[in-house]
């Protein structure tokens, strides 16, 4: 996945990543996940997506407020339905989802007919983009210290299969 330079400053900081796998690229990962100064821990042992949208969040935008559910627990994916300002889904949008036993968040990339296109953490042990069923959104947010945006979010191949479980 290609690193514009345009690109929203998080979403530069995500895609950097991609392609990581928590097994293969442990020490990589890990190491990134540390580099906004606190991690929930080793990848291969955690559900890791909430770290991943905390880091690329924390090391794009430093000055971002991180406060409520967010700010006491980033890791716990559905707390991110609570952070910054809600918007419409649009590019480098936080979205968060709920699946079996839990939840799942990641960074809007594109949709199509049934899916939304998500850059996340924690995705076949990746960083990688899952197609997730656009009725398990539960939240879709924006940072607040970023003025909303007017970027559409791109219609895509529904190729891919669906992801149902991103654990």
């Amino acid at each position: 996945i290609e690193v514009r330079k345009a690109d929203l400053p998080w979403m530069v900081e995500a895609r950097a990543v991609f392609g990581l796998h928590e097994v293969r690229d442990n020490a990589k990962l890990r190491a990134w996940l540390k580099s906004d100064g606190k991690t929930l821990g080793d990848p291969k042992a955690l559900p890791w997506c909430g770290d991943f949208v905390e880091t690329a969040i924390k090391l794009g935008l430093p000055s971002e407020p991180f406060t409520g559910p967010v700010g006491e627990n980033p890791y716990w994916a559905r707390n991110w339905e609570k952070f910054g300002v809600p918007v419409r889904p649009t590019y480098g949008a936080i979205m968060a989802f709920v699946r079996d036993g839990g939840g799942h968040v990641g960074f809007a990339v594109g949709e199509d007919a049934e899916c939304y296109h998500v850059l996340g953490g924690n995705q076949g042990n990746t960083v990688s983009v899952a197609r997730l069923d656009k009725r398990r959104m539960t939240g879709c947010r924006w940072p607040s210290s970023v003025p909303l945006p007017a970027i559409n979010l791109p219609k895509m191949s529904a190729n891919a299969p669906k992801s149902v479980n991103e654990f």
